[in-house]
């Protein structure tokens, strides 16, 4: 099965990601600084826009929030990663043709090709987002470490959620439609303006059911506030995203001698 046959393609996988990630800056003046640039420039509109204009502050929250700015961004920053993956995977095998053709090329590093040419820009988002808590919030604490293994588990889970929706992609074209959909949708049902504790109860268990929730409240209880994640939500987050890995691969591995006679 090619993908439980990962790490020898590992060469493979980061030289196509290295040139998906220089290929969306050719042609532009600054290139691979746009990936530093848009989140700071993102940052800064939501600093005017919700400290100077609105003076929001975080629900449930007690005096102002100096940190606003820097909750709402770390929540937008795990989505964007997300979303850019659920939006481009039912066209992922597709745009590859020429790929799925060869027979001798592994078809399955795909995903990790995909999922990791985003998580370089995520990371970048990130190190905004330290800088910004380090200079303006309350500090970085040694809570920041726990990032590793949680991002470890939310990228294995992207690239089960890759192989499911690609390999779909290809036999239904309307998958297109429902991920655009889906996208749009989690933007709104993600605590990413708000905490799950602002949610009324008889809504907080489906919002939990949100696969996005753990990883959004995690990295802003880590980054911004400074706490460790929770210990079993670590432990079911990583038992659900190996399970999905498994079953997402299987069902890639199953149905990809079909890829070519469909495109």
């Amino acid at each position: 099965m090619g993908w439980l046959d990962i790490w020898p393609h590992r060469s493979l996988i980061i030289n196509l990601a290295k040139r998906e990630v220089l290929s969306r800056y050719r042609g532009s003046w600054l290139g691979v600084l746009w990936s530093i640039i848009n989140p700071v420039l993102l940052l800064l509109v939501y600093m005017f826009v919700f400290g100077v204009i609105f003076q929001a502050r975080w629900p449930q929250s007690t005096g102002v929030d100096e940190n606003f700015a820097a909750l709402l961004f770390s929540g937008l920053v795990v989505y964007v990663y997300f979303s850019e993956q659920l939006t481009s995977a039912p066209s992922l095998v597709l745009r590859h043709e020429n790929f799925v053709k060869k027979v001798v090329f592994p078809i399955d590093t795909l995903a990790w090709v995909s999922v990791l040419s985003s998580l370089f820009h995520f990371v970048l988002s990130l190190l905004v987002l330290f800088l910004f808590v380090a200079i303006w919030g309350s500090g970085l604490s040694l809570s920041v470490f726990a990032l590793i293994p949680l991002y470890l588990i939310f990228t294995v889970q992207l690239v089960a959620m890759v192989w499911f929706v690609s390999a779909l992609g290809v036999f239904i074209r309307d998958v297109v439609y429902i991920a655009s959909f889906l996208s749009t949708a989690l933007f709104f049902l993600s605590p990413i303006f708000y905490p799950i504790e602002a949610v009324p109860e008889s809504f907080a268990k489906v919002m939990q059911i949100n696969p996005l929730s753990f990883y959004i409240e995690s990295t802003r209880e880590i980054v911004v506030l400074g706490n460790w994640p929770s210990s079993n939500g670590m432990l079911i987050a990583g038992f659900v995203a190996i399970l999905s890995y498994i079953a997402a691969g299987a069902f890639f591995d199953r149905v990809k001698s079909g890829f070519a006679d469909v495109m």
